[in-house]
């Protein structure tokens, strides 16, 4: 029932696209003129993503804390990442940030093609020199005012173990001087784990915004990336 509930599931969403980025496009036809960070673009693909958590009746979700994060100002934003779920639950925060995801999703038809519209930030992992001009593109987007969110894990748990935090967002954060945000996602890879897209049994999902960590509280790169994941994985073990 639950593979036939599945391919249900994931044809709805391809069916919905094609509507939703019409609507994509005109939003962002409409406001160029005047919204530079592209504000209600973001914020329209927000209901977008999270209408196909709502809908969906196996799914449950919390948000917490979101009150926590800014409407205006750059921050860097990072969560764990369990799962492919994850994407549209981070969405249900309904704050104004970028993106910055692995280069294959950009070129997915509709959805590829809204993250180009965002002015969403590629990468291709691995690669030192895409890495390099995400980081500029980072610069750019925080320099303007508009807070980033990464997963700084690089690659979805396969085990749901917390993995190493690379370094990049909170070298970001240092050079701009702007708070980070820990962002515990909880539930998600029992929604739909890493390997497979068959829909499990219901799950409460969980999206646990954290207090910001202020760069100039710690010595160095290391240390504020330490702090963080150490404030997600507690916040794991303990929610």
């Amino acid at each position: 029932m639950l593979r036939v509930f599945s391919v249900a599931y994931w044809a709805f969403i391809g069916i919905t696209c094609v509507v939703f980025f019409a609507g994509a496009l005109l939003v962002w036809l409409v406001t160029l003129p005047f919204d530079r960070r592209r504000v209600v673009l973001h914020l329209y693909s927000s209901a977008w993503a999270s209408f196909y958590v709502y809908v969906n009746p196996l799914w449950r979700l919390e948000v917490t804390g979101r009150d926590r994060l800014p409407w205006h100002g750059s921050a860097v934003l990072v969560a764990n990442h369990a799962s492919l779920i994850d994407i549209l639950v981070l969405f249900a925060l309904f704050r104004p940030f970028k993106w910055v995801s692995k280069q294959e999703i950009f070129k997915v038809p509709l959805i590829g093609w809204n993250m180009r519209l965002n002015d969403y930030v590629p990468v291709v992992r691995g690669s030192g020199a895409s890495v390099r001009k995400m980081m500029e593109h980072c610069d750019r987007l925080l320099a303007a005012g508009s807070p980033v969110l990464m997963f700084p894990e690089g690659r979805r748990t396969s085990d749901g173990s917390l993995l190493p935090f690379k370094n990049g967002a909170f070298e970001l954060a240092v050079r701009h001087q702007v708070p980070v945000y820990p962002i515990a996602v909880h539930g998600t890879r029992a929604a739909l784990p890493r390997d497979g897209m068959i829909l499990r049994e219901h799950v409460t999902a969980r999206v646990e915004v954290l207090p910001p960590l202020n760069p100039s509280d710690y010595p160095d790169t290391e240390s504020l990336r330490d702090a963080a994941r150490q404030a997600i994985a507690n916040a794991l073990t303990h929610g």
